[in-house]
């Protein structure tokens, strides 16, 4: 059986952590930034932990 291939959209989403944990960017701050306060820019930067109900999916394509 052929080896299972990394989902390359999905690499390029999501990071995973030491313990495991998937962490992604917070999404609405690609565009239309002049218009958000710069409050919420902040808010917004980072990174958070993908949501428990998704992480498996997540693990899933990313073969791990």
């Amino acid at each position: 059986m052929p080896k299972m291939k990394t989902h390359s959209g999905m690499k390029k989403r999501v990071r995973v952590t030491g313990s495991g944990k998937i962490r992604r960017e917070q999404t609405g701050i690609r565009h239309l930034a002049e218009a958000k306060s710069s409050k919420r820019k902040r808010r917004l930067s980072g990174t958070v932990e993908v949501a428990p109900s998704y992480a498996k999916k997540a693990k899933k394509l990313l073969g791990i």
